[in-house]
């Protein structure tokens, strides 16, 4: 705890850069995950290709992509563009599939209700359909969300992992307790990011609470995003 209180600006520091550099690959992956989700769960061809390409993209190692994308971009090593780049591909490569299974799961009988009441394309996509799709799209986004802030602190390894520079710097120096410091920062991270979305989930989706079928669905997609992460990572 010594080391902490001496360090304590050190790492708040590291912690705000962590969360900061988590929390835009989580929001670029949820917002591009509903228009190409939807797409997805609309034509069968789409879905094919769509899931295939974004799970080829997550199996690329993340130190590789890390390292990669400055050729690809033109930017140079330190940038926080090369590490949000890659975090959004695997936010969006983990957030796809539950968001297609959202979209999917919305009953055909309920949108042709919504069609026979005079709602538009649009106004029932934003009325009806994003909501009942909700509540799968907010469990997806959890696993997302923690999975993102885990996959940050590899990119240490090329100075821009936030917290992730406890890790390689407390093994470099041999010194368990700056290791441990970060390991407990990253996880409250993970905690706080989730908690903000459960409360959103509570406020903006109250209807699913207590709907067994939603769970049972998000608690598909949330297995399946854990298992892809696994994979990826």
């Amino acid at each position: 705890m010594t080391w902490l209180w001496n360090n304590l600006g050190l790492v708040l520091g590291l912690t705000a850069d962590h969360a900061r550099l988590s929390a835009i690959p989580i929001l670029v992956g949820f917002a591009a995950s509903i228009p190409l989700g939807w797409f997805a769960s609309r034509f069968r061809a789409a879905r094919g290709i769509l899931l295939t390409v974004f799970g080829i993209l997550f199996t690329i190692p993340s130190l590789a992509l890390f390292v990669s994308l400055p050729a690809i971009l033109g930017t140079k090593i330190l940038d926080d563009a090369n590490v949000i780049v890659a975090l959004s591909i695997y936010a969006i490569a983990m957030m796809l599939r539950g968001a297609t299974d959202a979209f999917s799961s919305v009953s055909s009988d309920v949108l042709q209700s919504a069609t026979a009441m005079g709602y538009g394309s649009a106004s029932r996509f934003w009325t009806v359909q994003l909501p009942l799709a909700g509540p799968v799209l907010l469990a997806t986004l959890r696993v997302v969300s923690v999975s993102t802030v885990s996959l940050l602190s590899v990119a240490a390894l090329i100075g821009k992992g936030g917290l992730g520079y406890l890790f390689t710097n407390g093994y470099q120096r041999d010194f368990p307790e700056e290791i441990v410091i970060g390991i407990v920062f990253t996880l409250l991270i993970a905690l706080v990011f989730d908690l903000i979305l459960v409360a959103l989930g509570r406020v903006l989706l109250p209807w699913s609470r207590r709907d067994p079928r939603v769970m049972r669905s998000g608690l598909r997609s949330m297995i399946g995003a854990s298992r892809q992460a696994g994979a990826g990572a």
